[in-house]
């Protein structure tokens, strides 16, 4: 898949997952962000960059920690992302935070743009992982800091495996032989990918964690509000609900009320040097 396809398919995929991406199944977005901004300690008028911004997990509780003085800039694919974002913003008064459509990879800003820069579960849907760092690398300010979060080796299971299994049954050529994020998926990994693109100081912190379940339905609410739904629109109507079904059941017939997920955070800051 060429870059310019695997862009297009992004974009695709989040653009329809909007519509539930910020349904309170999905409070994981915001927990996670909040957290990504916690561990980098921005200062009052803080220049800040978040790409693969989606609806502002990150980029808003950025805005509230720099204050008025700070600005932050977020950039995602998906339109429909940054309208969502744009609404919870304005909702918060938040007059420090732009949103815009845009590929990070092409931004062209000069180098040293900005005091800290953001990347939440967006960096492995880049064919070269490498290529993407170097650049926000080089965006960054001396003294500054890089933040990126990836998923790590569990992540929502049991309920994934059952997903990927009843998506076999109906239809095994759509069963992906791996993720997009187990090229980074452990801590090791993700320190290398950063290594290797010239990044320094870097720290990475694991969180092996587990996302609450109100109900089963929540489960597919989560599906339909993120990458799945690439898989789940491909289905036709029947199809679809007996992978449902097959979810809602494993869930109520194993009574799960909180699925498995790690997260790794990488921070690094750049040499004054």
């Amino acid at each position: 898949m060429s870059k310019e396809e695997a862009r297009a398919r992004v974009e695709a995929v989040f653009n329809a997952a909007s519509d539930y991406f910020d349904a309170p199944a999905l409070s994981f977005w915001n927990r996670f962000g909040q957290q990504t901004i916690d561990h980098l300690a921005l200062c009052p008028g803080d220049r800040v960059l978040d790409v693969c911004c989606g609806s502002g997990a990150s980029a808003i509780p950025a805005a509230v920690r720099v204050g008025s003085t700070g600005q932050v800039l977020g950039i995602d694919l998906a339109e429909s992302l940054l309208q969502l974002a744009r609404d919870k913003a304005q909702q918060q008064g938040l007059e420090n935070i732009k949103f815009q459509a845009g590929d990070f990879e092409t931004l062209g800003f000069p180098d040293e743009s900005f005091d800290a820069i953001v990347c939440v579960f967006g960096i492995f849907f880049v064919p070269d992982m490498q290529a993407a760092v170097r650049e926000l690398w080089r965006m960054l300010r001396p003294g500054g800091k890089l933040a990126i979060t990836s998923w790590g080796e569990r992540v929502f299971e049991p309920a994934n495996r059952v997903f990927w299994d009843a998506i076999a049954v109906e239809r095994p050529e759509l069963v992906k032989s791996f993720t997009p994020w187990d090229r980074i998926r452990c801590p090791d990994l993700l320190r290398g990918l950063l290594e290797e693109s010239g990044v320094t100081q870097i720290e990475v912190f694991t969180e092996m964690g587990t996302h609450d379940l109100t109900t089963p339905e929540d489960w597919w609410t989560m599906c339909l509000g993120g990458g799945y739904r690439g898989t789940i629109d491909q289905l036709d109507s029947a199809a679809k609900e007996r992978v449902r079904q097959a979810n809602l059941q494993f869930l109520r017939t194993y009574q799960v009320h909180a699925l498995e997920v790690d997260v790794l955070y990488a921070i690094a800051q750049k040499s004054e040097v």
